[in-house]
């Protein structure tokens, strides 16, 4: 069954693509994942909730191939490529003030599996903001 429904959101995503599963759900929350192989959400709560998000975006802008896609006072959205065959990862961060909360959302683009590079690379963003607020 598991394998059925895995099957079916990937020809719902191949038929609708990719950026229409991204950005915010009808909640006002980040998409969930429909693939959990290749992509994790998370959310974050910090005391200072703007600084947190201003100081998250500034270390998610400088990952090394990262393409900033939209950004403003709350939604921040990039595309981070792999070193070698340059497949595409969208990166997304939402401020949500009413929940004093920052989503995270990292997803590979391209296959069923991304060898964990998208927890690790949400891990790195965690650590590193929790050494700077």
């Amino acid at each position: 069954m598991k394998l059925f429904i895995a099957f079916s959101q990937l020809i719902i995503f191949i038929l609708i693509g990719a950026n229409s599963l991204m950005a915010l759900n009808n909640s006002g929350n980040l998409s969930e994942c429909l693939i959990p192989s290749n992509c994790v959400r998370v959310e974050w709560s910090f005391p200072k909730l703007k600084n947190a998000y201003e100081e998250l975006v500034g270390i998610a802008t400088s990952l090394p191939r990262v393409r900033e896609i939209e950004s403003n006072d709350h939604y921040w959205h990039g595309v981070v490529r792999s070193l070698i065959f340059r497949f595409p990862d969208d990166l997304e961060i939402l401020r949500i003030d009413s929940r004093n909360i920052i989503q995270v959302r990292s997803a590979s683009r391209i296959g069923l599996s991304d060898l964990g590079v998208n927890q690790e690379r949400v891990n790195n963003l965690y650590n590193q903001l929790k050494e700077k607020v």
